[in-house]
């Protein structure tokens, strides 16, 4: 349990474990719970994530007209709405922008008037990426000055579109996929390099009329509801990814990742990280919606790497990726990033203050940075290092904690994608709480 003012953690021996509990897929969580809106029937869903983001989605579902009922402590059923229903109150996305920007996408193209909100740092983050693409054809969004939320939204049925997105961004797709789902007549979404694609794939094996061919996606109208989903949602890639980085920066060590998302836009950086040297493998073992699968990751020396492709496929992980390149012999650099400045917060930024918080030698660019390896040395004494409130950045430290020691400040942010972070890292090295 996260309590506490401080996170204190200090350099580890080498370890051997196998983890079959990292937190469920948080992208897919989102996604279930929106999705089972435009349903007739109930779905059942296993393993929902139960974390701050994903559970402020789940709520505004419930307002919408979702109905949720527990079946046991790892399922639920989501009974849908006849139709979705005109709240009377904000609709709290507390820290997800993934939730209010597909929610965002969704509610334009449906009757009714509904504003979106969140906590500080979401009202922080700009919003225009979505406001002006849902704008452009025909949807009514009103935000603060600079396209910062709260945003109202008055919902209408809106006219079909042929937009091509100047970024790749599954955030800006997916809600212009779902605004398409309620428009008079088809439509067509292009992007320039294939960005996660958990919202196309979902929306086709629940029964949409979407088509893609590379990178250009056509999207019919929805003439009846979705089929319902019966699902066990997996572990989230990007959730497993920190203790990947444990295994292959600790030296000696090994872990098995059971039952993960191997959807091939989710596992980037466990591409980068066997670029970089370490041994990773992949084992698949089921084939729902989503490729399923064990990974497994070993210890080796790690070099360093250029990264300038994919970014859309790396944005959750490229601050752990960070720590990598850190211990890493050699010179990495990251290219084409722009995207990270505007996460939970500028991951740039983030990323690079607390490197240099633990000595370690790198520059920053206006669309990436550069990191010199081998800078991370490992040292008892702890560093200060800030969260910024971004849960990754939070994460990606306690990893390098197991290097060398650092305390973490506003740790609790953890919360919203990944609960029992904590728990799985005391298997490795146990953690101090400073009040």
């Amino acid at each position: 349990m996260l309590i506490g003012k401080l996170l204190c953690i200090s350099p580890a021996q080498s370890f051997s474990l196998e983890v079959d509990d990292i937190a469920a897929d948080k992208s897919i969580s989102h996604r279930c719970a929106m999705f089972s809106l435009l349903t007739d029937k109930p779905s059942v869903i296993k393993n929902y994530l139960l974390a701050e983001d994903t559970l402020h989605t789940l709520e505004i579902a419930k307002t919408l007209g979702l109905e949720v009922e527990e079946i046991d402590s790892h399922t639920m059923r989501f009974t849908p709405p006849k139709k979705i229903k005109e709240p009377n109150c904000i609709l709290d996305c507390g820290n997800a922008g993934t939730g209010m920007r597909l929610y965002a996408g969704l509610l334009s193209g449906v009757e009714g008037f509904f504003v979106l909100s969140g906590d500080k740092y979401l009202c922080a983050r700009p919003m225009n990426r979505i406001i002006q693409p849902l704008q452009s054809i025909g949807a009514r969004i009103h935000s603060r000055a600079g396209g910062f939320a709260p945003m109202a939204i008055i919902g209408s049925q809106l006219d079909g579109f042929n937009y091509q997105s100047p970024i790749s961004s599954a955030q800006v797709k997916s809600a212009m996929i779902l605004a398409a789902l309620h428009a008079k007549d088809k439509s067509t979404y292009i992007e320039n390099e294939s960005s996660r694609d958990h919202t196309e794939k979902m929306l086709i094996g629940m029964g949409a009329e979407i088509k893609k061919h590379e990178n250009t996606i056509h999207i019919s109208p929805l003439t009846k509801p979705l089929e319902s989903v019966d699902f066990a949602i997996p572990a989230d890639p990007s959730s497993a990814f920190f203790f990947a980085l444990a295994a292959a920066i600790v030296p000696g060590s090994e872990i098995l990742l059971k039952n993960v998302v191997l959807n091939k836009t989710r596992i980037q950086a466990f591409e980068i990280l066997k670029q970089m040297g370490a041994k990773v493998t992949f084992t698949k073992t089921s084939s729902p919606y989503e490729e399923v699968g064990d990974i497994y990751v070993a210890y080796a020396p790690l070099h360093g790497i250029t990264i300038d492709s994919h970014i859309s496929w790396l944005i959750d992980e490229l601050p752990a990726l960070g720590i990598a390149m850190a211990v890493a012999n050699g010179k990495s650099e990251v290219k084409n990033a722009k995207e990270l400045r505007v996460k939970e917060t500028d991951r740039i930024h983030a990323l690079l203050v607390n490197l240099r918080a633990l000595g370690v030698e790198c520059e920053e660019r206006e669309d990436g940075y550069v990191i010199y390896g081998g800078t991370l040395k490992t040292s008892a004494k702890p560093a200060s290092i800030q969260s910024f409130g971004d849960h990754r950045i939070a994460m990606s430290f306690a990893i390098a904690g197991l290097v060398s020691a650092v305390e973490i400040s506003d740790y609790a942010c953890i919360s919203i994608s990944f609960p029992n972070f904590d728990a799985i890292l005391c298997r490795i090295q146990s953690v101090k709480y400073i009040v």
